[in-house]
């Protein structure tokens, strides 16, 4: 396995860095990874190891505000600015691997940002999966949500901690420690951020309808950072044929980090190989 690391421009000129993987051999596709709130792309071990293998280039990079990359914790101006970074890293992708289909992967958070993007904007893209999607109020105080709404425009950089539940990430006690002792994972939100969610939330559940791509959606029965059902109500209002969801029965919130986790990684796999033979 090859590993590289870098940064390319995000919007506004910010240097995001970015993380990638080969496999020794030609890789068959990429997949693009795109994370969740707080954490960065190296707590994608265990998706690294299960596809790199299996001959897929895998790239992920950290969003402004997390991980290795600049910008205040935990904040945002706009969802368009975050859409716009993620065009500036399938661009990357494009360019270093042109002749491979790509796929594009988001979990939490990041599964709300990559189906907002493709809504936009599917070009370039085979197939998108989306992991414990933010699709509904996240599992974090609603005295905080109303908090933000009210101080987004007039002290939008203000810094909340947003009180993420750590002991609902996996049942994997090794997951919750590693996370919690992670020193480039943050707590932290600002009102911006929590209002751009909110409007972003809404307007990629209002246009589900215009979902235009191969969609495979991933989720823990029992998780309770991002409830299930907001997942199921986007699905369900998906009218594109070639949509999938996998419910996993008493999984909490990150299930390539769970107890049981290959039985996802296989899931996935299955779906991205069929889709290459499409």
């Amino acid at each position: 396995m090859q590993h590289a690391e870098g940064t390319f421009q995000g919007e506004g000129g910010t240097e995001l860095y970015y993380q990638r993987w080969r496999p020794e051999t030609a890789p068959q596709a990429a997949l693009a990874v795109v994370h969740g709130f707080g954490e960065h792309s190296g707590r994608y071990g265990n998706v690294v190891h299960w596809f790199v293998p299996r001959g897929y280039a895998l790239y992920a990079f950290d969003q402004r505000g997390h991980g290795r990359s600049p910008g205040q914790r935990g904040h945002i101006d706009s969802f368009a600015q975050v859409r716009a970074d993620v065009r500036a890293f399938l661009d990357l992708v494009h360019r270093q691997e042109a002749e491979l289909p790509v796929f594009l992967l988001g979990h939490s958070q990041g599964g709300l940002v990559v189906l907002n993007y493709a809504l936009h904007d599917p070009s370039g893209l085979v197939g998108v999966v989306a992991s414990g999607a933010l699709l509904g109020q996240p599992g974090v105080s609603p005295l905080l949500l109303q908090l933000a709404r009210l101080l987004s425009r007039v002290w939008p950089r203000f810094t909340l901690n947003v009180g993420l539940d750590a002991t609902a990430l996996s049942h994997d006690q090794a997951v919750v420690d590693a996370y919690l002792h992670d020193p480039l994972v943050h707590g932290k939100g600002t009102p911006r951020l929590g209002a751009e969610i909110t409007a972003a939330v809404e307007w990629t559940q209002a246009h589900a309808a215009g979902w235009s791509l191969p969609l495979l959606m991933v989720h823990g029965g029992a998780d309770r950072i991002c409830p299930p059902e907001a997942s199921r109500r986007f699905f369900d209002g998906v009218t594109f044929a070639d949509k999938e969801r996998i419910e996993y029965d008493g999984f909490f919130h990150e299930v390539f980090n769970e107890i049981g986790k290959e039985r996802v990684l296989a899931d996935v796999e299955a779906w991205l190989e069929r889709h290459l033979t499409c």
